[in-house]
């Protein structure tokens, strides 16, 4: 079987993670960490799109790889157009929405525009993305809201919730498509998704203010508390959006987003620490239950993975809440590379079609 050399790329907002997969087998993984002040001398993401391209083609070649022997570039999918799942051949549709941050500004947009850089400097080589974030396959009656002006769109842990569903599927011996699932991605921000027959019929919007809150977003908040706040005068538009999105949720409560340290004053008895962790896992709980409702009750599995997924803590309270729906099972961490690189090796091995984005 020819094997295939694949790098996969996944820009975060403070690291820029790359791995390099020969078919099924990885070869080498990096986290370049990128300090605040770096990322807060550029004015937007696109402007970083050099910078972090220079450090990644330095790291590769300081461990001795040479990017003319790879066949793939597979980038994190960014803020898109709603798109179906699946697999992407980088286009300069995909690259000028991204550029021009139309739908959306997230540091997963680099992805594709660095992907797709350096796969053109290779003879012969292919640039991808799969799964975004913005995967709709959303039932009809999912979008609607209580007004016309506002409508209910999808951003959320797309690339990880499928790759955990298939990977549980493979592993009872059945098809995705044939199978109800929970899955419910804890990390930075939660996302819960209900999979029905292979599509995500429903799931939270994890940055603009649906469901659980989580480490560093405030999930839902009572709607008109917030107008109020907006129309206060104390608040700018972006504070207020900082709020929502990167220091909301227990960072806003606490004053950090790191988990170890707060599930540890928890476990020693301070109060406010114990109540807030235990707000955010009866939230999910609840979450978990709505998505439940979503697939009628008929549930073969629920999946918990994401970085809060290594926590018993966790992984305890939201079992205790929602084991009577279905058999709950964990995945621990994310392999947002490993499953960009799969779904990159799926089609150079003819076993998948890439779309077109448009």
């Amino acid at each position: 079987m020819k094997k295939y050399l694949i790098l996969a790329i996944n820009p975060g907002s403070t690291s820029s993670k790359i791995a390099v997969y020969g078919n099924e087998e990885q070869l080498f993984e990096k986290t370049i960490r990128h300090s605040s002040e770096e990322i807060s001398s550029f004015p937007d993401v696109a402007s970083q799109f050099g910078f972090r391209k220079e450090l990644i083609l330095k790291t590769l070649t300081d461990e001795g790889f040479d990017i003319r022997t790879l066949d793939a570039v597979v980038g994190r999918g960014g803020i898109l157009k709603p798109v179906s799942s699946g697999v992407y051949e980088i286009n300069d549709a995909i690259l000028r929405d991204l550029r021009e941050a139309k739908n959306g500004e997230h540091a997963s947009n680099l992805g594709a525009l660095i992907a797709d850089d350096i796969a053109k400097g290779i003879d012969g080589a292919r640039a991808f993305i799969a799964d975004p974030v913005v995967v709709d396959e959303l039932q009809d009656v999912a979008r609607v809201t209580g007004h016309p002006l506002f409508k209910r769109t999808k951003v959320f842990h797309a690339l990880n919730q499928k790759e955990v569903a298939r990977s549980y599927a493979e592993s009872v011996s059945k098809n995705y498509e044939d199978l109800n699932l929970i899955v419910a991605h804890l990390g930075g921000g939660i996302s819960v998704g209900a999979h029905r027959n292979g599509r995500i019929i429903d799931v939270n919007n994890a940055i603009d203010g649906e469901g659980a809150f989580s480490p560093e977003r405030s999930g839902k908040l009572p709607a008109l508390q917030v107008a109020e706040l907006c129309f206060s005068g104390k608040y700018t538009y972006q504070q207020i959006k900082k709020m929502l999105v990167g220091e909301g949720g227990v960072v806003a409560h606490l004053g950090t987003n790191d988990m170890m340290p707060v599930r540890k004053m928890a476990r020693e008895g301070d109060a406010k620490y114990k109540l807030i962790v235990d707000a955010m896992h009866y939230n999910i709980g609840k979450e978990i239950g709505s998505m439940a409702a979503v697939l009628h009750g008929k549930v073969d599995a629920i999946l918990i993975t994401g970085g809060m997924a290594h926590s018993a803590m966790t992984t305890d309270a939201i079992r205790e809440m929602v084991e009577f729906i279905a058999p709950v099972v964990i995945f621990p961490g994310e392999d947002e590379l490993g499953a960009l690189a799969m779904n990159g090796l799926r089609v150079l091995r003819g076993e998948a079609e890439p779309k077109e984005y448009s």
